[in-house]
This record gives structure tokens, C-alpha cells and sequence, in this order.
């Protein structure tokens, strides 16, 4: 059959999600582009592959099975590129990177500088997303690797053809306006504590900096104000389950997705919110950060298909992900959590 490998995509990705408009959205293409390899698939297969159902269109019998097989041919496809580029003595090549904004300002820039150092053949082509959305672009092929973001009370899926490696974990601090909570790190910490039944300040002190506030129970989070993404985000829910799980139910009066913009909402004196040392990196803010005594944490994960993890140009990058974060010295303007970026 005289087919394209982009066209079969198109097919499998259809089959997927349902929708023309959905297709041409993860591979990046235009619905009328999609219909295009649709039509050009049906020319080479002579039969009929979409019918029109209503509004919507939906895959013939011919086209569910076409679409099975065109699974394997694509990872076959892909088996077969990994074995010619194992054959080359440089790293040469495409390597096609999805991430987050965090992702993009603090991980990739110094992978990219050891990468043009030790493999100046490789290039990266890098676009910045919407961190729910790496995930899918991975599954659709518009992407050879992913930097996202996984919550343990909230994982992203699990899909025998995907890799979700650990790079780093982070735990979260709370961002709040300068003096919110004026009893942590001084001596009015014991009536709060003892009335929340919680250990003497001076135990929770040990080990800790002077400097070091105090951990903050979420419940005492109940009369404030908070800015966070939307419930239906991975993060959104992540928080909203620690919270509940705390016995309080956060009063999200801004939903935001931007970290910077949340931090100067912070800052403002606008409402209450989550953070880590990463996010903090993004912009000088005069907040105080707060360490929580609730574990919530977030892990930063590569995603990239296991018929593409012996690719050379993946392989190369990987190991140069994986170095941590670079220290920045603290800003002057934030009162700092303890350290809690850490390698998996």
C-alpha cells in the first residue's frame, strides 16, 4: 500500500479522540490537513475508512482495522529509524522536546548547554505547553520526550507504551503576604500549637536554622483566600486533596495556571498559595514562604515511548536532564523554605 507514515498517525490519532478538530490539534496540523491524509489513506487502500455520522464522523470497519495494524507498522517504524541511528559514531539528529514553563527555565537551558558541548550534531526543538497537555503530546508522536509533572494523590496515566521516569521531586511550601501568619518564628508559635495539639515550637525548632519558620498546619489555612489552577488541573487537584485530607476545604477565589502570576497576586496581598523552590526561581517576590507539616510533594518526569528509548538522540539527552537544578542564591526578598528540591 502507497501510504505515508503521517497519514497512519492521523488514522491511529482519529481513532483516539474522536474528533477531526482534535486530531489536527495534537499533531499540530489543520482539520483540513487531517482530512487530506484521511482521503489520501482511502485512495491507497480503496475502501472507505470515515462516515459521517450527524455532525461528527466516526471510523468504518475498514478503518478500525487499518488503524489496529497501523499501531504496530508506526512502532515498527519507529524500532527501525532507533536501529539506523544506533549505527552512527556522532549524535546526530532531531530530538523534538515538549515541557512547562518551569521546565523551560530552570531544567532545559543548562541540558542544552552541556548538550551542545558534548553533542553539537544534536538538535533540540523544544515547545513550551501547558503542562497537562505533555502527556498527550508524547502518546500523538508530536513529541519524541516530555517534561511533566506527576502528583502522587493525583498520578498521570500509566500506558504500557510510555516510560515515566523520575527526575526530581520537590515538596511544597505556602506563599503568603509578608505577615500573614506573624506567629511562625516567634514566641506567640506556642498558643497555636498547643491549642492545635501539635508538638511545643521548640521541639518542631529541632534541628531546623533559627531562621527556619515554622511548619504550618493547612487547617490554618481555613479564613484565607486562595489562588490556584482549576480543579479539573492535575495540580488544582493535587492541592484540593491535601487540603480536604487536612479537614479544610480551600476558598479558591483566583484560578490562575501562571506561577509568576500567582506569585504577584501573592505578593499583593491577594490570597494564599502553593509553591516549591523551582517556582520561586521564576520571580523575585516579596511573599513568605512557609514550609507545610502535610507531605505534599510533586515529582518532575520525563515521558518519552519505549520504542524510542534507544534512540541515540534521546539517549543523549536523558543523562543531561537528570543533573539537578544549579543553586541560585536566595533572593532577598523572600523568606526561604528549608531546601526540598532532591535527585530520584
Amino acid at each position: 500500500m502507497n501510504w505515508t507514515s503521517s497519514q497512519l498517525r492521523s488514522l491511529t490519532e482519529l481513532d483516539r479522540r474522536g474528533t477531526i478538530t482534535a486530531v489536527a490539534a495534537a499533531l499540530g496540523y489543520t482539520p483540513g490537513g487531517v482530512s487530506q491524509q484521511i482521503a489520501a489513506l482511502e485512495r491507497a487502500t480503496g475502501r472507505k475508512l470515515l462516515r459521517r455520522v450527524g455532525r461528527r464522523v466516526e471510523l468504518t470497519e475498514a478503518g478500525r482495522a487499518l488503524a489496529r495494524h497501523a499501531d504496530r507498522i508506526l512502532a515498527a517504524e519507529a524500532e527501525a529509524v532507533a536501529a539506523v541511528e544506533r549505527t552512527r559514531t556522532e549524535i546526530t539528529g532531531v530530538l523534538r522536546v515538549a515541557l512547562f514553563a518551569t521546565a523551560a527555565a530552570e531544567i532545559l537551558p543548562q541540558a542544552l548547554r552541556a548538550a551542545r558541548e558534548a553533542h553539537p550534531g544534536l538538535e533540540v526543538r523544544s515547545r513550551d505547553m501547558e503542562v497537562d497537555d505533555v502527556y498527550d503530546a508524547v502518546v500523538s508522536g508530536a513529541v519524541d520526550l516530555a517534561l511533566g509533572l506527576d502528583y502522587p494523590d493525583v498520578p498521570i496515566p500509566r500506558d504500557p507504551a510510555l516510560r515515566i521516569v523520575p527526575l526530581h521531586t520537590e515538596r511544597f511550601a505556602l506563599a503568603v503576604p509578608p505577615g500573614t501568619f506573624p506567629e511562625h518564628g516567634s514566641a506567640q508559635a506556642g498558643a497555636w500549637a498547643a491549642s492545635a495539639g501539635l508538638a511545643d515550637p521548640a521541639d518542631l525548632r529541632k534541628g531546623l536554622p533559627t531562621s527556619t519558620p515554622l511548619p504550618l498546619d493547612l487547617r490554618r489555612t481555613e479564613p484565607h483566600s486562595w489562588i490556584l489552577p482549576p480543579a479539573d488541573t492535575y495540580y488544582g487537584r493535587a492541592v484540593r486533596t491535601a487540603c480536604r485530607r487536612a479537614g479544610v476545604e480551600p476558598s479558591v477565589r483566583h484560578e490562575v495556571t501562571d506561577t509568576a502570576a500567582t506569585l504577584a497576586l501573592v505578593e499583593a496581598g491577594v490570597g494564599i498559595s502553593t509553591v516549591t523552590d523551582l517556582m520561586l526561581r521564576l520571580r523575585p517576590s516579596h511573599v513568605d514562604v512557609l514550609p507545610l507539616r502535610e507531605p505534599l510533594e510533586r515529582h518532575i518526569v520525563m515521558i518519552y515511548r519505549t520504542t524510542a528509548e534507544s534512540l541515540p538522540t534521546l539517549t543523549s539527552l536523558i543523562p543531561l536532564l537528570q543533573s539537578p537544578p544549579l543553586p541560585r542564591p536566595p533572593q532577598p526578598n523572600i523568606t526561604p523554605a528549608p531546601p526540598s528540591a532532591t535527585l530520584s
